[in-house]
Parts: structure tokens; sequence; C-alpha cells
């Protein structure tokens, strides 16, 4: 089975962080999102990857090689942003028409029933019940789950039922055809050639597309998502930091992620707290945050936040003489 992860977006809902790191190399739990779905892809039986870059793509490219040489691995450098749908159709030339392909996105982390999922006789969706599917490519389908419709961020949603960024292709030809078809004819769907329209073509032209309900669906392309995520998986056995060494006059609340060769001492850690490798950090409280490498944090409270690289956030020292009946918030 071969797979093609679309890593070329901007990661615009995350900046200034993805200014400079792309946005599947953001950590979650200790582990980078990209991690996650490859080593995911390998478990279900993916043998070979194709990998869709553009922003910040060298940087993808450099860890996917670090991190996994023996990987069978192919980049494709999408140079113009035109949509998920010119994305995928770039992979064309690495493919042939029977090949079974399975596509999910570089930001998306999954759980759900993969035997279920495959065990699906034809091509199929994952897909979830959402509150608000006008942010999404949505999904129409008839008591048998076969796909009748699918639109891409409708203004009046005839469901909620959401695509969550994971498709698998028993063929990806019909689907290549589709693509090209869409971007011979110029047909966009918010000036961009999606995915969804793609998909849609092939439901006009008579394939028969299933779906399945995921367990949990994170789009780690926002910063209160991404957040869940990682205390989410943090909370899963085996995504904690157990064996920690000792810091001074520090306390740990579990379940937290520390890198390696930190220096942390005079400060409270957790819950919920992904740090990574040499990470300073002093007087400091830190919770429910993802801190980036060599980052240097000192005298300061830190909740809710994701911290990048190389940082240096430095607190302010108060002197107080405070009366009788006050009251100061420096929240």
């Amino acid at each position: 089975m071969k797979a093609i992860i679309p890593v070329a977006g901007a990661g615009t809902r995350l900046r200034p962080l993805t200014y400079t790191q792309p946005k599947p190399l953001i950590p979650v739990a200790g582990r980078r999102i990209l991690a996650y779905i490859i080593d995911e892809l390998i478990d279900q039986g993916v043998d070979e990857f194709i990998f869709i870059i553009g922003y910040l793509g060298e940087k993808i490219k450099l860890y996917v090689e670090e991190a996994y040489p023996d990987l069978n691995k192919t980049f494709v450098n999408q140079t113009e942003r035109k949509g998920l749908g010119h994305a995928v159709s770039l992979a064309n030339s690495y493919l042939d028409y029977d090949d079974d392909v399975i596509i999910l996105l570089g930001d998306t982390i999954i759980d759900m029933d993969w035997k279920a999922f495959f065990a699906i006789k034809h091509s199929a969706l994952g897909v979830k019940h959402v509150a608000n599917p006008q942010q999404f490519g949505v999904v129409e389908i008839n008591e048998d789950k076969q796909v009748v419709k699918v639109v891409e961020k409708p203004a009046i949603p005839k469901s909620n039922l959401a695509m969550v960024g994971i498709y698998h292709f028993t063929k990806i030809g019909p689907l290549m055809e589709a693509l090209q078809y869409n971007i011979d004819n110029e047909v966009l769907t918010h000036n961009e050639f999606q995915l969804t329209d793609g998909i849609q073509r092939m439901v006009k032209n008579g394939e028969i597309l299933e779906t399945l309900t995921v367990d949990n669906w994170y789009d780690c392309g926002r910063k209160d998502i991404l957040l869940l995520t990682n205390a989410r998986k943090l909370d899963e056995m085996g995504y904690t930091s157990d064996d920690l060494p000792h810091y001074e006059n520090t306390i740990i609340i579990n379940p937290v992620a520390v890198g390696k060769d930190c220096d942390i001492k005079n400060s409270i850690i957790g819950p919920h707290v992904t740090i990574g490798n040499n990470v300073k950090i002093d007087h400091s409280i830190v919770e429910d945050s993802i801190i980036g490498n060599y980052t240097d944090i000192d005298e300061i409270v830190l909740k809710k936040s994701i911290v990048g690289n190389d940082a240096i956030i430095k607190g302010m020292k108060q002197s107080l003489n405070i009366g009788d009946n006050t009251e100061l918030d420096f929240s």
C-alpha cells in the first residue's frame, strides 16, 4: 500500500510559530505530529510514502530523512499553493491506476478502527459529526453509508458529517482522473482546486465511496486543538516521561514529557506539558503548554501556551508594600 501525505501548507492559524517551523514538525506529547502519522501508517502496512512538500519543505524532508532513513519515500514539491486537490494530483506520476493508496493530511492525528476502515470493500472516507460543518468538507450519505455528495465548506450544510482528512482509495486512478479534469477545466472552490471536488466528480462518475466514523480526530492546525491533543496524548499510557531525572527544588505533576539535557530548577511543571531538548526553566510555573528546544524560561507563569525553539522568556520582579483591603490582579 502507498500513502500520500500532503505537508505543503503554511500553517497560518499557528503563526508566528509556523513562520520558522512547519506545522507537522510541532511536538505533541514528546513526538512530532508527522511521527504519529508515519508510525501509524507503517503499522497499517504502508510500504511507500509520497510527501507533498512546499512551505519550509526542506525542514520536513530533512526530518524524515534523519528520523526514517530506511523509509521508502519520495518528496514532491508543490511550488504554487493551489489547494489540496492540486497537491494530491502532483503524486500522479509516481502511481499506477490500480494502486491501493491512503491519503492522510500531515497535520491530523486520528484514533480509529483501522481494521474496519481497510475492511470496507470500496474506497472510503473517514468522517466525524461536528457542530460547525461550515468549516469543513461535508459528506452526505445514504442508508448504506455510501457517499451521495461532498461539498467543501458549504454556506448552508445539509449534513454535519465532516471529512477528517483520511481517505482510502482501493484504486487511485479514478481520483487522479477526476482531479486532472478539474484542473484542466478550472473547477475551483474558494479559489482553490479542492480534493473534495475531485471526490465529488468521482461520485458523479458512478464510483462508490463509503464512510467510517472515527473515534477521535485532532486537526492540529489551531492552538486550542494542538494543546488539547497534547494533553490527551500525554494522558495515554506510554506518552509520559515516567523515568525523569531529579530536578532541583522542582515539582513535576504528571503527565509530562521532558526532552534530553534539560536544566529545570525551582519550578512547578505540569500537568500536560511537553518540553523539548536543552530547555532551561528556573523559578517558573508551566502548565498545559508545549515548549520547544533550546528555550530559556525564567521567573514566569505559563498556562495554555505554545513556545517555539530558541526562545527566551523572562518575567517581572515586584517589590510590593501593600496596605489593608487591597486587591492586585497580575493575570
